[in-house]
């Protein structure tokens, strides 16, 4: 008898030696182990139903739900039946009303016009601050919650979507400062954009019962390093200096990103790089008066851990900046209005 009597379609292994693995998508010969088929798709049912009503209950089609899509990514359409038989003036116009009802008439309430808003400005923001999609969808539920409490009354759409896009990511663990969100939105003239979201997310942890765990100054490290462009070294060192104050007492109730700005500060004159307390303090989001608060903390308790006398290089670090600006040469006032007048010429 020929090798090739009694197999079918799937080569040289025999059908009833065919193993479909749904986990992976494929289909394995028992015998070889090679593989037949790839790419199948699973088209068993992810849930569990034990009568036909059940399961007619549980079916569903389309994308998952999502609370930062529009009515919460549940769409509805309609589909034109093709008779082959030209249409008239009446069905058209019927066709259309009905095309403008799903368009338009899904959103019924105003709190469902206000979130359909909200989540507009949402996707600009989340997209301006490159922020991950689980905070944008934590956002999201925060803003719904808000709004059917009647909590967005009165206020500015785009205070409540940033003071819930930093809310959400204080919940996630992700390192964003308010300032960094505050600029990111447009609030009309006279405001203080920080103040405003300051503000709304006060109301909203209060209001809404929010718990927001303490983030770690070291989840702020790697960002200033990175925006003041110092080298990994300096974020390594800045975190051990963090974990120092840490144990030794001094980073409790302090707010973590002026606890960070000032251990970078830190880190940079250790290692020899020329970073003023401005420069520290714009990148990190906090004042100068705050990382210089938290430099003289850390320097007082754990001197005597970083091994140098870091007070005698920075210093060292002003001296030299102060003799660089001495030692160039200032224009004479003659010079500048002989530049002046050859500009105007």
């Amino acid at each position: 008898m020929p090798e090739s009597a009694g197999r079918g379609d799937t080569g040289k292994c025999p059908p009833d030696k065919v193993v479909h693995d749904p986990e992976r998508g494929v289909k394995v010969c028992a015998l070889t182990g090679e593989v037949i088929e790839e790419g199948i798709i699973d088209e068993r049912i992810d849930y569990r139903a034990y009568d036909e009503e059940e399961r007619r209950r549980r079916a569903r089609v389309g994308g998952p739900i999502s609370p930062a899509k529009q009515h919460m990514g549940v769409t509805v359409g309609y589909a034109i039946p093709a008779t082959g038989k030209p249409r008239g003036l009446g069905r058209s116009k019927r066709l259309e009303a009905i095309r403008r009802a799903l368009a338009y008439g899904t959103t019924l309430t105003s709190v469902e016009k206000n979130v359909n808003q909200a989540l507009k400005k949402l996707d600009e923001l989340a997209q301006a601050l490159d922020v991950p999609p689980q905070v944008k969808e934590e956002a999201a539920m925060i803003y719904r919650e808000a709004a059917q409490r009647g909590l967005t009354r009165g206020r500015s759409i785009e205070s409540v979507v940033a003071a819930a896009l930093y809310a959400a990511c204080r919940r996630l663990g992700i390192a964003c400062t308010l300032q960094k969100v505050a600029e990111s939105i447009g609030i009309r003239e006279g405001l203080d954009p920080k103040r405003e979201v300051a503000r709304c997310y006060r109301l909203l942890v209060r209001d809404l019962d929010l718990t927001i765990p303490v983030i770690n100054p070291e989840n702020y490290v790697n960002r200033i390093t990175s925006e003041l462009g110092l080298p990994e070294s300096v974020a390594a060192e800045a975190i051990k200096i963090v974990r120092m104050a840490r144990e030794a007492g001094i980073t409790a109730g302090k707010d973590p990103s002026g606890v960070a700005a000032a251990a970078v500060y830190i880190a940079a004159i250790k290692q020899g790089f020329r970073k003023t307390q401005k420069d520290v303090a714009s990148k990190a989001g906090v004042t100068e008066v705050t990382v210089r608060n938290r430099y003289k903390e850390m320097v007082q308790y754990i001197k005597e851990k970083l091994g140098i006398d870091i007070e005698k290089l920075e210093q060292q670090r002003l001296k030299q900046a102060k003799q660089e600006r001495a030692s160039k040469p200032r224009p004479s006032k003659g010079g500048v209005k002989e530049e002046l007048a050859a500009s105007t010429e």
